[in-house]
């Protein structure tokens, strides 16, 4: 033990000895480690939002999708089907089940004048199985439907021409139509990108259907479930069959799953995802390690006097080898620390995400893999740079640093 310490004192005092040298190195690493940490950290949250997007189409891992049609493609009745679905339902005790009906037009009173508005009905859970976002109020409440004035969450683009209200101020909207009349506004959906200047706007579907006799023609409502991936498999043919066990003659449902693991190819396309972004990860780690055992061995040229009169004085082989090995790996290891440090520094700035990952709704915490991997990376550089120097320190003479 007291020898291990020695050595790594000994290589402590060369660094502080070698500060310029040591600088250098220390300034190649960080920049290496840093860029594999950020790559690997990058590539964690670049993942979470293809998921969060895909989610918002298709719903979270595993959703299964329920919808109704006559076999001459006319679709069922909302009402009665619906009532259907909620009996067979209750015997699985799903815990999350939403609906959703889009297709619809709305007239909505702006104060640049009346936009026929995209218009979508959904159920409170709807936004959690779909990972929705707002950036200004909230979600619906199963106790909206109660509401005197039916609550509405709308677009960015619609608020926009509005007057971006905040929400706490409880603003107002008018809808025309048959589900018309004063709406109050309590959120306000984010652009899906530079591009997206609709008009949209949220309503609540009981809210809705409290106020219309029926949904217009055409209009199809689907049943989304949220379940355990393990489990989608072999609940969505068993509730197939439940399902039409009810049905009136001539009427029949679809039953399937809508989130990303049903999509063929999906994991191929993750493990691929991964592969590639290894392959940066390596090539920079690489790049770090051929810089920092060329200055190695550079400055092993300019010390073979000291090494020479250090064997003179008794120093044995291995202390040499172990002195310099150590001092590599001693630099390096710092060297990635504060890399890391830097990286989790910036990549822990909400304002960079933000901008980085626009529309992420659940922010991961900083990926410990990322961390890891750079510190072991930081590790495996400084043994390897400082191994090759070792040797060539292994080779010097007392007769050789005489005549240097």
């Amino acid at each position: 033990m007291s020898g291990i310490i020695g050595a790594i004192a000994d290589a402590w005092a060369e660094i502080r000895v070698h500060k310029l040298r040591v600088l250098l190195s220390l300034i190649g690493i960080a920049v290496s480690v840093a860029a594999l940490t950020a790559v690997i950290a990058i590539s964690e949250y670049q993942m979470q939002s293809q998921a969060e997007q895909a989610d918002r189409w298709g719903g979270r891992l595993a959703t299964i999708a329920v919808s109704a049609m006559s076999d001459d493609g006319a679709p069922v009745e909302p009402a009665a089907f619906d009532e259907h679905f909620r009996r067979v339902a209750e015997r699985y005790e799903f815990s999350h089940v939403a609906r959703i009906a889009e297709g619809l037009q709305a007239p909505v009173q702006a104060s640049d004048g009346v936009h026929g508005t995209t218009t979508r009905l959904i159920d409170p859970l709807y936004a959690s199985m779909h990972r929705e976002k707002l950036i200004d109020g909230r979600e619906f409440r199963a106790d909206d439907a109660l509401a005197l004035a039916p609550p509405v969450i709308i677009s960015e683009t619609l608020w926009d021409r509005l007057g971006r209200v905040p929400v706490a101020q409880h603003p107002l909207l008018t809808i025309g139509g048959d589900a018309g009349g004063i709406h109050q506004i309590v959120g306000v959906r984010p652009k899906e990108g530079p591009w997206d200047e609709e008009v949209r706007i949220d309503l609540l579907y009981d809210a809705y259907a409290a106020r219309v006799d029926a949904l217009p023609e055409g209009v199809v409502p689907r049943y989304d479930i949220w379940v355990a991936q393990n489990d989608a498999d072999a609940i969505g043919p068993v509730l197939a069959m439940d399902l039409r066990a009810g049905l009136p003659a001539g009427q029949d449902v679809s039953v399937g799953r809508s989130d990303q693991g049903a999509q063929p190819g999906y994991l191929e396309s993750q493990r691929m995802f991964e592969l590639i972004i290894g392959g940066i990860a390596v090539l920079i780690l690489a790049l770090g390690a051929l810089s920092l055992i060329n200055i190695q061995l550079v400055a092993m040229r300019q010390r073979v006097r000291e090494i020479g009169v250090r064997r003179a004085f008794g120093a044995t082989a291995g202390r040499v080898f172990t002195s310099v090995l150590l001092e590599s790996l001693v630099a390096t290891t710092v060297a990635g620390i504060i890399g890391i440090a830097v990286v989790v520094a910036l990549l822990r700035s909400p304002l960079l995400i933000e901008w980085m990952f626009q529309g992420l709704v659940d922010v991961p915490p900083f990926p410990m893999r990322a961390a890891l991997t750079g510190l072991i990376a930081a590790v495996i550089v400084g043994a390897l740079a400082g191994f090759v120097p070792a040797l060539v320190a292994l080779r010097v003479k007392v007769i050789d640093a005489i005549r240097f």
